[in-house]
């Protein structure tokens, strides 16, 4: 965890409780050396008391850790576009409880299992490209559908407007046809909603873009 605050040793202990190995760092120096040690399975990076937004640091460690997953817990009025090679990020003020649910997220539970991504009672297999919702039977995904569902599971709750979605999947800035978007959008309902025709889960926020909608008890979870 990069940084220091007030609420660092909460966040820590709230993961050391539940039976996480938590190294707490405050420079990007002490954090580069804790990635030479074994068993770095995910990075939090908060920054949230720097006197910058952090962005460097955290450039050079996601350099160095290349395969490393990585969470960027980052300030409202930090560019969204700064936490763009993080496999997830969130906003302050959030809880314990959904960063916890962040890091067993990218954390398999079975080193030989295939990883997973998981928000509510959908679950995504990145390699197989594959998802089931509920225990259902595994729907077979293309990789474009694969990689829009996956940032639609890392962030649930949230608005991801279509540039976003766009930079992410097609890799590219241009947004004067994003129907191709609408498309994969359309597939993807029908591979998780009950009836696509009314979601309930893919949401549509109009003029901006989409969000995946849980109930309020359904946070992110790994197995």
């Amino acid at each position: 965890m990069e940084g220091r605050s007030a609420g660092d040793n909460s966040l820590a202990l709230a993961m050391i409780r539940v039976g996480l190995e938590v190294e707490v760092v405050h420079t990007g120096e002490s954090a580069i050396a804790a990635l030479r040690k074994t068993g770095v399975n995910v990075i939090v990076f908060d920054a949230s008391s720097m006197r910058t937004s952090g962005v460097r640091t955290f450039q050079r460690l996601r350099r160095k850790a290349k395969f490393t997953p990585m969470i960027h817990c980052r300030t409202a009025d930090v560019d969204r576009d700064e936490s763009i090679n993080a496999e997830s990020f969130l906003v302050r003020p959030f809880t314990s409880r959904k960063l916890l649910n962040r890091v067993r997220t990218l954390i398999p539970a079975d080193p030989n299992s295939h990883p997973i991504v998981r928000a509510g009672k959908i679950t995504l297999y990145p390699k197989k490209r594959s998802v089931n919702v509920d225990g259902g039977k595994e729907r077979r995904l293309t990789p474009k559908q694969a990689r829009l569902l996956e940032l639609l599971l890392r962030h649930p709750g949230e608005v991801l407007d279509r540039a976003f979605l766009m930079k992410e999947v097609w890799k590219t800035e241009y947004l004067g046809d994003t129907r191709t978007l609408d498309v994969h959008v359309r597939w993807l309902r029908e591979h998780i909603e009950i009836d696509p025709a009314e979601p309930k889960l893919l949401i549509t926020v109009r003029n901006t873009g989409y969000m995946l909608q849980l109930a309020p008890d359904q946070d992110r979870n790994s197995r």
